[in-house]
């Protein structure tokens, strides 16, 4: 369920509690967000007010937010007016998704002052505005000159207005008669039509219908309750159902009858919520902490999406310029490939002088006295001398001959370069974590491969992601995937720098490592400890099934695993992260 009128009741109603308290603290982690810091009977909370689109709310935190080295000016003005006051009331209207924070406290002659600071919580209309004692708008989070009539300027030095609507309030619907009465109202008058009403309309019309009708009303909470209700059809009996619980649900805000039911998709994650009644509990229902966990993990899982996405698309793009440059390699090999043939021809000409004329001459007709003598055609350049083309076939022979040598070498360098790209890509799909990211992102900045890709753009235009924020220093990002095999300790890197510390570093030469067989994967290391034996078929078999598994090989089956002891490992001087060379090894064919 979205932020709705019926949440922001019930988060205010709990936040209430704070009543009192002092403010000490105000931070600014980025353009859409304002954590208040209170101080109550010696806790200190944290109080987040956030006006992005999609993540609009306000609720009490326990997850930090790295903030900015300078604080921004809407951050230094929230901190001068508030900062020492007490939270003298929350106001909150019907179910209108506003609440007003009053804050009182004493100037340095001891004066009473007073501030205001308004929380709007409606999409992209939200705010954060700060008001002085008069409703004088000393400044907002975002400056609003509306050209459209429907909305407000909010501008400093401007008398803060309370946004309307023409919705009507559920709080003020005095029974089921009411509610239908209204609801087929507003039907009418959204379709233009006084001949159509509830009885024309299906269960999925119903969401959009209800909230456009009263505030504070999500479409999603309706759609919830429709499924959770079973509801198949308009009839009375079934809206009756509807209405009765929504009742429910607002009457129980603030008491121990209220909790959550979770939405999950095909991969069992939690995409949305809505509030439930139930039997009375022992514990108050804290709403708050459900909501700071579900939008963190939110917001967490989106920023993860569009960080791998754009990293993505980067990597991509220069597996594109990689491929582009093999595919010209291949061309000039192509033309390497006929250079005997001009050798040929420089030969023939040169033996052959004496039957050429000496000019204007476009082509010749020889002996091969390579192949039996079979007749030959040579194309000439007739603005030179039979001798001269002959030069010129010598000369283009020796240059291809040099390039054959050059472009193979370019090659196999390009094909080493495309295969460490795949390598990369293979470790950004499989990555769960912005921490495994971040080290990716370090890994390919560090690289010669990637030198033209200097940031990192997100989805927001106006964003980059350049390497300080993603990385705070160089050191290597070591946390491996542990696993116990029946007594035995398995450790999986997660990227390619892991793999290289795993093996070389972490790892003792007498432990085993294990890697796929012609696919990308993580190096993955069995540890000897010596109060174990050495491990028998079964368990190399177990530990090598783990290796397929974190490889692309990972859906195939028979898939060959190389293990050697760790001593066997050797990496390259100057080969890339995650690329070893190794001997004295066995392989297994298993399934992961």
């Amino acid at each position: 369920m979205a932020f709705d009128g019926i949440v922001t009741k019930a988060i205010t109603t709990e936040i209430s509690q704070l009543t009192g308290a002092r403010i000490d603290k105000v931070f600014e982690p980025n353009k859409n967000t304002i954590i208040l810091g209170i101080y109550q009977n010696g806790i200190n909370y944290a109080l987040n007010i956030c006006i992005d689109a999609q993540y609009c709310r306000i609720n009490l935190t326990t997850h930090q937010k790295p903030n900015p080295q300078v604080a921004p000016n809407f951050c230094m003005l929230l901190r001068k007016n508030l900062i020492g006051l007490k939270l003298k009331n929350i106001i909150t209207f019907d179910l209108e998704r506003l609440i007003i924070l009053e804050f009182e406290g004493f100037d340095e002659l001891d004066d009473i002052i007073s501030k205001k600071l308004v929380i709007e919580l409606m999409g992209k209309h939200s705010n954060i505005i700060l008001l002085d004692d008069t409703n004088i708008i000393i400044d907002s989070l975002r400056h609003i000159k509306e050209l459209d009539e429907n909305y407000r300027d909010i501008l400093p030095h401007t008398k803060y207005t309370l946004p309307t609507s023409d919705k009507l309030s559920f709080l003020e619907i005095k029974n089921f008669e009411d509610f239908k009465a209204h609801l087929n109202s507003s039907i009418s008058k959204n379709n233009n039509t006084q001949s159509m009403n509830l009885s024309d309309l299906k269960p999925n019309d119903l969401p959009v219908n209800i909230s456009n009708t009263f505030n504070g009303i999500s479409k999603n909470f309706i759609n919830a309750i429709i499924k959770k209700l079973e509801i198949k059809e308009t009839t009375d009996k079934e809206l009756k159902k509807i209405f009765n619980y929504i009742n429910k649900i607002i009457a129980n805000i603030g008491t121990n009858s209220l909790s959550f039911e979770q939405i999950k998709n095909s991969d069992n994650i939690v995409k949305d919520y809505f509030l439930i009644p139930e039997e009375k509990s022992d514990e108050p229902f804290k709403l708050n902490f459900f909501i700071d966990d579900f939008y963190f993990y939110k917001e967490s899982n989106e920023q993860f999406k569009n960080y791998r996405n754009t990293l993505l698309k980067l990597i991509l793009d220069t597996l594109k310029k990689y491929k582009k440059r093999l595919y010209n390699i291949d061309e000039k090999l192509k033309e390497c490939d006929n250079m005997d043939k001009y050798r040929l021809y420089g030969e023939l000409i040169t033996s052959n002088l004496y039957r050429i004329p000496n000019k204007n001459v476009e082509e010749i007709e020889l002996e091969n006295y390579y192949d039996n003598n079979s007749k030959i055609a040579i194309k000439l350049d007739k603005r030179f001398s039979p001798s001269i083309n002959a030069k010129r076939f010598f000369k283009k022979y020796s240059k291809l001959k040099n390039a054959l040598i050059i472009v193979s070498e370019q090659k196999t360098e390009t094909l080493k370069e495309l295969d460490y790209i795949e390598s990369v890509i293979y470790e950004l799909e499989n990555c769960s974590t912005i921490d495994d990211i971040a080290s990716i992102y370090e890994e390919i900045s560090e690289n010669e491969v990637f030198k033209e890709k200097t940031s990192l753009k997100t989805n927001n235009k106006k964003s980059k992601l350049k390497k300080s924020k993603l990385t705070k220093n160089k050191n290597v990002s070591f946390n491996p995937i542990k696993y116990t095999v029946d007594g035995y300790t398995v450790f999986v890197g997660r990227n390619n720098k892991e793999n290289d510390y795993l093996t070389l570093k972490f790892a003792n030469k007498n432990d085993i490592w294990f890697h796929t067989k012609d696919f990308h994967g993580s190096h993955t290391i069995l540890k000897l400890d010596n109060n174990l034996p050495y491990p028998s078929n079964d368990i190399l078999v177990k530990v090598a099934e783990l290796a397929a598994k974190h490889s692309k090989a990972r859906n195939s089956s028979n898939v060959p695993v190389d293990y050697c002891e760790v001593k066997f490992v050797k990496k390259p001087s100057g080969s890339k992260p995650g690329m070893v060379i190794y001997t004295n090894n066995k392989t297994l064919n298993v399934t992961p």
